[in-house]
């Protein structure tokens, strides 16, 4: 039997399909609380929470004596930047076929920048996977995540670290990011970075230089990814306080 976290999050799932695409895609509000807790088999307590964690991201308002108003302007939106979501998902949301094309291991030492991200000491043993994903066969989106080797416990081996980083994590360091800091900023492609992505050098490209922190604030890991042009439309939603 599923935990409740795990329902939850399977249900948030459902009940975001089902405005997107499903029962309530024609409709402007959701059902009375009441009737939607029946109807998904959870108690109300547990709907709040998941109509809680949908109206932090946007997707719905709810007023008193109005109801729960599903937000059509956000829910279209394919790709939210203010929003974690796995590269592939990122893929399929914008609408092409998603793919792995290639996952690299290798070992190395921490140099002074990611040292002062991971608050480790410099020279420390990491460990680096550099990912390819394809949109439709093409390159779009390219990422080097990086961790401390000594928070990787058990035996791994490199089917495990080319699984998405959030699993390794979890499975066989412990540790589960909590939330992620991220600066972007717009470049274009020098010389490895065309060959990657396979476009001409000087194109422009996204750089998000990203440091994950579980949920004590300890950095779990960094990553530098590197998003090709023409692919998606990254949007951020920002509600004002």
């Amino acid at each position: 039997m599923s935990s409740q976290p795990t329902q939850s999050k399977t249900i948030r799932a459902q009940l975001l399909a089902a405005m997107k695409e499903g029962e309530y895609a024609a409709c402007e509000r959701l059902p009375r609380e009441s009737v939607l807790a029946e109807k998904l088999g959870i108690s109300r307590t547990q709907l709040r929470d998941i109509l809680a964690s949908l109206e932090r991201e946007g997707f719905i308002t709810r007023r008193h004596g109005v109801g729960t108003i599903i937000n059509r302007h956000v829910l279209n939106a394919h790709t939210r930047m203010d929003i974690e979501v796995e590269f592939l998902d990122m893929i399929r949301q914008s609408g092409f076929t998603p793919a792995v094309a290639s996952v690299q291991v290798s070992e190395g030492t921490a140099d002074a920048d990611i040292a002062a991200k991971l608050h480790i000491e410099e020279g420390a043993p990491i460990l680096r996977v550099s990912r390819l994903c394809t949109a439709d066969g093409k390159p779009a989106i390219y990422c080097e995540d990086v961790l401390d080797k000594a928070l990787a416990k058990g035996d791994y081996t490199i089917k495990d670290l080319k699984l998405p980083i959030f699993h390794f994590l979890q499975k066989f360091c412990g540790v589960y990011p909590y939330l992620d800091l991220t600066d972007l900023k717009p470049m274009v492609a020098d010389a490895a970075l065309a060959e990657i992505l396979q476009v001409p050098v000087g194109s422009p490209i996204l750089h998000m230089d990203e440091v994950d922190f579980d949920i004590d604030g300890n950095p779990v890991f960094c990553s530098s990814e590197y998003f090709a042009d023409g692919f998606f439309r990254h949007t951020v939603m920002r509600k004002k306080l």
